[in-house]
């Protein structure tokens, strides 16, 4: 799980309003990076103790997998998969972009139909309550779809909707989210969201809110220094709460306390679209991005694939490699998530798939 998140109060059918003018964080928070763990290149040349299934899970009657873009266990061995309901978007579309599995892959309910358009990030909170982001028409926003803005809703186990949270309609002010990543809730109930997906996206920063919904403050802007982001795609926190964001673009994970105190900025893990901490400080991060073939700003070397290592240390020490890697018109997995088994589970957007590695028993 990322942390063991807090419980956010309960809201019952509630729209927020994202508070405005509130306090902002300052940039003075951005100091100087602290000694936390060596920046390194990215590996390629690291064990791969996994073998790997795909399309893992029983999928409702005639339906296929679309997009897959987030995994996220839950207490009992529950594991929720996220998809884009038919190819790539759930607009006008009656499939349940909601999957929710048992242990043994067993579809145990269905959910969410008409309320997402681009639904993209996901977390599930102690109380088993899932967080599911919607981008919003993201990529159709330029064709007059109407209705474009992200949002973020609030699930229980049930699929009982408790909570949603941003408008239809795209902003940069507190009012409103614009192309909302991914969501992550401290053990206060304290929570972080992570804006600007497609190159063209304004915002770039991460957000914080209590657990009432107030705004509290936010950081970042485009760019690549320390605090700024190129497309901040997926946010985890640690045992000790740091928060770890997957600036992809810039090819880095950067590392913050919760106040938005710059800590570290680690590369070793690759062009970063998922990541996922488990108890142990375990981290897991999945490259989607990186391609043979350079361009926004990707290198050549690197290999895509899931690698994986200490959230403490910043060692890299596994990798899952993607079946693909070495080619550049497909994408590795976007999502990463893990079960209390170990077991890890890659969402792949751009070959509409689920793959679950397996860890091989020692000889």
């Amino acid at each position: 799980m990322r942390e063991g998140v807090g419980m956010m109060h309960r809201w019952e059918e509630a729209t927020l309003r994202l508070g405005s003018g509130l306090l902002a964080f300052a940039a003075t928070m951005l100091l100087p990076a602290v000694a936390v763990a060596r920046d390194a290149a990215p590996r390629n040349d690291l064990p791969q103790p996994y073998e790997t299934t795909r399309d893992w899970g029983t999928l409702p009657a005639g339906m296929k997998w679309a997009a897959v873009t987030a995994v996220e266990s839950a207490p009992g061995g529950v594991i929720y998969v996220i998809h884009r309901c038919f190819e790539n978007s759930c607009i006008d579309r009656p499939e349940p972009p909601i999957l929710k599995f048992d242990a043994q892959g067993r579809l145990l309910k269905a959910f969410g139909q008409g309320l997402f358009r681009f639904p993209h990030g996901a977390t599930v909170d102690p109380q088993g309550n899932l967080w599911v982001t919607d981008l919003g028409s993201v990529f159709l926003a330029e064709r007059g779809s109407g209705d474009n803005g992200g949002k973020i809703v609030k699930f229980d186990p049930d699929g009982k909707v408790l909570m949603t949270l941003g408008h239809d309609a795209l902003g940069s002010t507190t009012d409103f989210l614009d192309q909302p990543n991914d969501i992550v809730v401290t053990r206060k109930g304290d929570f972080f969201v992570s804006e600007s997906h497609s190159p063209g996206g304004k915002n770039n920063r991460v957000l914080k809110f209590s657990k009432d919904g107030k705004f509290i403050g936010q950081w970042g802007r485009k760019g690549s220094g320390p605090g700024e982001f190129s497309e901040p795609h997926s946010l985890a926190l640690d045992s000790r709460g740091r928060l770890f964001v997957a600036d992809r673009e810039n090819n880095r994970i950067q590392i913050f306390s919760q106040d938005g105190k710059f800590l570290a900025q680690w590369h070793q893990f690759g062009r970063p679209s998922g990541i996922y901490i488990d108890g142990k400080d375990r981290l897991y991060v999945a490259d989607s991005e990186s391609s043979p073939v350079e361009g926004r700003n990707q290198d050549a070397r690197i290999r895509r694939g899931i690698r994986i290592g200490s959230a403490r240390t910043g060692r890299v020490d596994a990798f899952i490699e993607d079946a693909e890697a070495a080619e550049p018109r497909h994408s590795g997995a976007e999502g990463v998530g893990v079960d209390d088994q170990g077991n890890v589970y890659g969402a792949v957007v751009g070959r509409r798939m689920l793959e679950r590695h397996v860890k091989r028993p020692k000889p």
